[in-house]
Protein backbone atom coordinates (compact mmCIF):
# COMPACT_ATOMS: atom_id res chain seq x y z
CA UNK A 1 0.00 0.00 0.00
CA UNK A 2 2.61 2.10 0.44
CA UNK A 3 4.78 1.85 -2.78
CA UNK A 4 0.93 2.46 -4.16
CA UNK A 5 1.03 6.16 -2.37
CA UNK A 6 4.28 6.91 -3.47
CA UNK A 7 3.37 6.23 -6.97
CA UNK A 8 0.05 8.16 -6.65
CA UNK A 9 1.75 10.44 -5.26
CA UNK A 10 4.91 10.94 -7.43
CA UNK A 11 1.75 10.84 -10.23
CA UNK A 12 0.44 14.05 -9.19
CA UNK A 13 3.62 15.65 -8.87
CA UNK A 14 5.09 14.88 -11.94
CA UNK A 15 1.82 16.60 -13.68
CA UNK A 16 2.12 19.09 -10.49
CA UNK A 17 5.59 20.34 -12.10
CA UNK A 18 4.38 20.27 -15.43
CA UNK A 19 1.52 22.40 -15.13
CA UNK A 20 3.45 24.93 -13.74
CA UNK A 21 6.52 24.41 -16.22
CA UNK A 22 3.47 24.48 -18.95
CA UNK A 23 2.09 27.59 -17.51
CA UNK A 24 5.21 30.14 -16.64
CA UNK A 25 7.78 29.30 -19.58
CA UNK A 26 7.25 31.41 -22.64
CA UNK A 27 7.83 28.68 -25.55
CA UNK A 28 4.15 28.13 -26.37
CA UNK A 29 4.77 29.11 -30.44
CA UNK A 30 8.30 29.83 -31.45
CA UNK A 31 9.94 30.76 -34.82
CA UNK A 32 13.92 30.95 -35.42
CA UNK A 33 13.46 34.35 -34.26
CA UNK A 34 10.94 34.86 -31.91
CA UNK A 35 8.68 32.88 -29.43
CA UNK A 36 5.55 33.39 -27.53
CA UNK A 37 3.39 32.15 -24.63
CA UNK A 38 0.66 33.06 -22.63
CA UNK A 39 2.48 36.37 -21.32
CA UNK A 40 5.27 37.80 -23.43
CA UNK A 41 5.91 37.80 -26.78
CA UNK A 42 9.66 37.34 -27.33
CA UNK A 43 11.95 38.48 -30.61
CA UNK A 44 15.37 38.31 -31.27
CA UNK A 45 16.74 40.59 -33.64
CA UNK A 46 20.55 41.60 -34.63
CA UNK A 47 21.43 39.85 -31.30
CA UNK A 48 19.36 42.01 -28.78
CA UNK A 49 16.20 40.68 -27.38
CA UNK A 50 12.77 42.66 -27.80
CA UNK A 51 9.32 41.41 -25.37
CA UNK A 52 6.24 42.60 -25.85
CA UNK A 53 2.87 41.79 -23.19
CA UNK A 54 0.96 39.36 -24.64
CA UNK A 55 -2.49 40.15 -26.49
CA UNK A 56 -5.11 41.18 -24.31
CA UNK A 57 -7.86 39.59 -26.51
CA UNK A 58 -10.48 37.37 -24.51
CA UNK A 59 -9.50 34.18 -26.14
CA UNK A 60 -5.78 34.49 -24.30
CA UNK A 61 -7.10 35.77 -20.93
CA UNK A 62 -9.36 32.53 -21.02
CA UNK A 63 -6.27 30.13 -21.84
CA UNK A 64 -4.15 32.24 -18.97
CA UNK A 65 -7.18 31.93 -16.66
CA UNK A 66 -8.00 27.70 -17.11
CA UNK A 67 -3.98 27.30 -16.85
CA UNK A 68 -3.71 29.07 -13.62
CA UNK A 69 -7.22 27.74 -12.34
CA UNK A 70 -5.59 24.13 -13.45
CA UNK A 71 -2.39 24.77 -11.06
CA UNK A 72 -4.46 26.10 -8.33
CA UNK A 73 -7.00 23.10 -8.62
CA UNK A 74 -3.63 20.44 -8.45
CA UNK A 75 -2.00 21.87 -5.39
CA UNK A 76 -5.58 21.99 -3.21
CA UNK A 77 -5.67 18.54 -4.56
CA UNK A 78 -2.47 17.74 -3.34
CA UNK A 79 -3.12 19.16 -0.21
CA UNK A 80 -6.76 17.45 0.10
CA UNK A 81 -4.64 13.61 -0.58
CA UNK A 82 -2.37 14.96 2.06
CA UNK A 83 -5.15 15.79 4.83
CA UNK A 84 -7.34 12.74 3.79
CA UNK A 85 -4.09 10.28 4.12
CA UNK A 86 -4.68 11.37 7.72
CA UNK A 87 -7.87 12.26 8.74
CA UNK A 88 -10.48 9.35 6.46
CA UNK A 89 -11.54 6.49 8.04
CA UNK A 90 -10.30 2.85 7.05
CA UNK A 91 -12.20 2.32 4.08
CA UNK A 92 -13.24 5.90 2.74
CA UNK A 93 -12.73 7.01 -0.48
CA UNK A 94 -10.30 10.07 -1.83
CA UNK A 95 -13.26 11.90 -3.65
CA UNK A 96 -12.66 15.08 -2.79
CA UNK A 97 -8.84 14.67 -4.21
CA UNK A 98 -10.21 12.83 -7.53
CA UNK A 99 -12.58 15.76 -8.46
CA UNK A 100 -10.50 18.49 -7.26
CA UNK A 101 -7.24 16.59 -9.62
CA UNK A 102 -10.30 15.72 -12.58
CA UNK A 103 -11.20 19.17 -12.48
CA UNK A 104 -7.67 20.88 -13.16
CA UNK A 105 -6.84 18.01 -15.75
CA UNK A 106 -10.41 19.78 -17.27
CA UNK A 107 -9.10 23.00 -16.70
CA UNK A 108 -5.63 22.51 -18.66
CA UNK A 109 -7.46 20.82 -21.40
CA UNK A 110 -9.67 23.69 -22.19
CA UNK A 111 -7.21 25.60 -22.24
CA UNK A 112 -4.50 24.07 -24.40
CA UNK A 113 -7.94 23.72 -26.86
CA UNK A 114 -8.65 27.24 -26.58
CA UNK A 115 -5.13 27.72 -27.23
CA UNK A 116 -4.74 25.13 -30.60
CA UNK A 117 -8.03 26.75 -31.75
CA UNK A 118 -6.91 30.79 -31.44
CA UNK A 119 -3.99 30.54 -31.83
CA UNK A 120 -3.57 31.02 -35.45
CA UNK A 121 -4.95 34.38 -35.05
CA UNK A 122 -1.94 35.51 -32.72
CA UNK A 123 0.61 33.61 -34.40
CA UNK A 124 2.30 33.51 -37.60
CA UNK A 125 1.64 30.12 -39.52
CA UNK A 126 5.60 29.88 -39.58
CA UNK A 127 5.47 29.04 -36.26
CA UNK A 128 5.41 26.07 -34.67
CA UNK A 129 4.10 24.95 -31.21
CA UNK A 130 6.55 25.34 -28.47
CA UNK A 131 7.36 22.83 -25.58
CA UNK A 132 5.69 24.43 -22.80
CA UNK A 133 2.65 23.57 -25.53
CA UNK A 134 3.23 20.30 -25.28
CA UNK A 135 3.80 19.67 -21.81
CA UNK A 136 0.48 21.66 -21.50
CA UNK A 137 -1.23 17.95 -23.47
CA UNK A 138 1.35 15.85 -21.60
CA UNK A 139 -0.57 17.22 -18.07
CA UNK A 140 -3.60 16.80 -19.47
CA UNK A 141 -3.79 12.58 -19.25
CA UNK A 142 -1.83 12.50 -16.27
CA UNK A 143 -3.71 14.62 -14.15
CA UNK A 144 -6.61 12.99 -15.67
CA UNK A 145 -5.35 9.46 -14.25
CA UNK A 146 -3.95 10.67 -10.95
CA UNK A 147 -7.44 11.98 -10.50
CA UNK A 148 -9.50 8.67 -11.59
CA UNK A 149 -7.12 6.44 -9.53
CA UNK A 150 -7.43 8.95 -6.39
CA UNK A 151 -11.50 8.58 -6.92
CA UNK A 152 -11.19 4.78 -6.96
CA UNK A 153 -8.47 4.57 -4.21
CA UNK A 154 -9.60 3.36 -0.39
CA UNK A 155 -7.93 3.94 2.01
CA UNK A 156 -6.15 0.73 4.29
CA UNK A 157 -4.49 0.48 7.63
Amino acid sequence: MLLLLLGIVLLHIAALVLLFVSTIVSTWAETSGSSADLWLNCSTTNGGSHCDPANTSEWIQAVQATMILSVIFSVISLFLFFCQLFTLQKGGRFFFTGIFQILASLFVMSGATIYTVKNADWVPESASYGYAYILAWVAFPLALISGCIYVILRKRE
